[in-house]
């Protein structure tokens, strides 16, 4: 047989001719080659060796160090974020330093964007974008807040203790003196209790009470309460240290096994500070990071407290661009183009006289977006127009702001 021509009698045969119009059929269109077509970045940023990392280490030690002090804390933040040179994030579990934020220009989606200088952990550097980098750290990541003054306790002496002051009770910071390697070995283990009794009294037994783990301790702190439901209290602490509790178990001289529910795995100065905000009320506002090893700051997000019974209020969404606009008094009119979806939203048919007129409202309730931690307010609406198919809304006073 001859392959060759086979082959050629295949390719001639009339079946396989194809017109000019059917042709066409296989043909894209341009405005569709070009949503098909992804536009293949200029640049992309690449991690690389930072030649000067040894100016940058002891910093992160530094920050780490005091994270683990509390005296700073982990805090997610939104979408709408500004992040800043000179601070730390987390992104992945890595901590980087935004050393530098270049030439800003606005994005494609309005925000401010620009090559950064980010120096990270690992000794390595990176140009990325900063769009990209808030991306990835509102998505797996956090900022590290501030470094904090450290700020009084609070706890009492007994020369802070005035005749119509009552010590409720005490709690105490234990170590374990345990030669048990399962014990003995685990590093930050310290039991935080509650007791009416002095701590010495309360401990004086320890290497026989399952509580303690069947082992003498050490004193590591204890705090006077004043004043203050001590149980309350400790039951505070076990809550926000709930997924560092050590599981454990122990047997009693009668062969009874026990598990010990007051120990947890966290180092000795974060346990001061977290006290320390209980004492102070602030301690709702926190989280604690097993991973970091350190306080996270929740995102309590605001609620209206603004009065609208009686008013009628429109909900609009709008770009951040616009949302800075109107709250610094620059953009005084919010337009709206009259859609046949939107009909019903900015209008209403009279009845009696089969017209079509502007629905009245009194305020805007202008939402940044559509993610959850966005920003919003208030605006009161002091007139309604139409002009060329667009509503224009304008606008008075800036009734509340929520999340600014």
């Amino acid at each position: 047989m001859d392959i060759d021509k086979e082959l050629k009698a295949i390719f001639d045969d009339p079946l396989l001719n194809i017109s000019g119009e059917e042709q066409e059929l296989f043909d894209i269109p341009q405005d569709m080659r070009r949503v098909i077509a992804k536009k293949k970045a200029d640049y992309v940023a690449q991690h690389k060796l930072c030649e000067n990392f040894e100016d940058y280490k002891h910093l992160f030690a530094k920050v780490h160090r005091e994270l683990k002090q509390g005296r700073r804390s982990l805090v997610k933040i939104n979408k709408t974020a500004t992040l800043a040179e000179g601070r730390f994030y987390i992104v992945s579990g890595q901590m980087l330093l935004l050393e530098k934020i270049g030439e800003l220009k606005k994005s494609s989606n309005f925000l401010p964007d620009a090559r950064t200088r980010c120096i990270y952990e690992n000794g390595t550097e990176s140009d990325i974008l900063l769009q990209t980098l808030r991306k990835n750290v509102v998505g797996d990541g956090y900022a590290v807040t501030e470094l904090q003054d450290e700020t009084n306790a609070g706890f009492f002496d007994n020369s802070d203790v005035v005749a119509n002051d009552k010590i409720t009770g005490y709690i105490y910071v234990l170590s374990s003196l345990s030669q048990d390697p399962a014990i003995k070995d685990v590093k930050h283990l310290y039991k935080i209790g509650f007791s009416t009794n002095s701590v010495e009294q309360r401990i004086a037994n320890a290497e026989n009470e399952p509580t303690y783990l069947m082992a003498p301790v050490k004193v590591q702190a204890s705090y006077k309460v004043i004043n203050m439901n001590s149980q309350k209290y400790e039951d505070l602490i076990h809550q926000l240290l709930k997924p560092v509790q050590f599981q454990v178990s122990v047997f009693d001289e009668k062969g009874v096994e026990h598990q010990p529910q007051e120990w947890f795995v966290v180092p000795l100065p974060v346990v001061d500070i977290i006290i320390q905000k209980i004492m102070d009320g602030s301690i709702v506002g926190y989280t604690y990071n097993p991973q970091q090893e350190c306080l996270e700051k929740r995102i309590v997000k605001e609620k209206s407290t603004f009065d609208t019974t009686g008013m009628k209020v429109l909900t609009l969404n709008i770009k951040k661009i616009y949302f800075d606009e109107i709250m610094s008094g620059a953009k005084k009119i919010e337009y709206r183009e009259l859609k046949q979806t939107t009909l019903n939203k900015y209008t209403y048919l009279d009845e009696t006289d089969g017209k079509r007129y502007l629905r009245r409202y009194d305020a805007l309730r202008l939402f940044v977006g559509y993610h959850k931690d966005r920003e919003s307010a208030l605006v009161q609406v002091k007139d309604i127009t139409y002009h060329n198919g667009i509503v224009e809304y304008h606008l008075g006073l800036i009734l509340e702001v929520i999340n600014k």
